[in-house]
């Protein structure tokens, strides 16, 4: 199960994926679609969270900065 790290509260976007970046802040960027090109990333959130390894950082349904314990073998 996900454990919660940080509250942001970002409104999502259709069109858009959104990820937590190298720097812990959440970012977006434009998805391709039908040959078009995607966008460059923009930060719409800063949150600053310190990554720990082994775990997958992601962005719940809430908004909010979610982490799952990767299943290794």
């Amino acid at each position: 199960m996900a454990e919660k790290v940080a509250a942001v509260g970002v409104k999502k976007e259709d069109g858009y994926l959104y990820f937590v970046d190298k720097a812990g802040d959440v970012s977006r960027a434009k998805m391709a679609r039908g040959g078009k090109k995607g966008g460059k990333p923009q930060k719409v959130a800063k949150a600053g969270v310190k990554k720990a390894k082994g775990y997958l950082y992601f962005i719940d349904k809430k908004g909010d900065i979610s982490r799952a314990k990767m299943v290794r073998r």
